[in-house]
């Protein structure tokens, strides 16, 4: 921890509260995607289809606030996407 100046000692307190705050929406972000990939495997593909539009808007606030990388968030919702898709023959 900082202990000589004030300005060391306010980027620890601000560095203390951002780090809270991305680690709560890193796992909100995670419960989210956890409960589509829950209710596919589950066979609900109407319910992951209600849960997809709230976790997309979810990955996308992620990656503008620089939670998680805007490829990460892409790749996320591409593949969530993908499971979701009808398979044809």
């Amino acid at each position: 921890m900082a202990k000589r100046n004030k300005s060391a000692l306010k980027a620890h307190r601000q560095n203390v509260v951002r780090r809270a705050r991305n680690r709560d929406m890193r796992s909100a972000l995670r419960t989210g995607l956890k409960a589509i990939r829950a209710a596919l495997t589950a066979g609900k593909i109407d319910d992951a289809k209600k849960l997809l539009t709230a976790a997309t808007s979810l990955v996308d606030k992620m990656a503008g606030k620089g939670i998680i990388h805007k490829n990460t968030a892409g790749r996320y919702k591409s593949r969530i996407a993908a499971k979701l898709k009808p398979k044809t023959a």
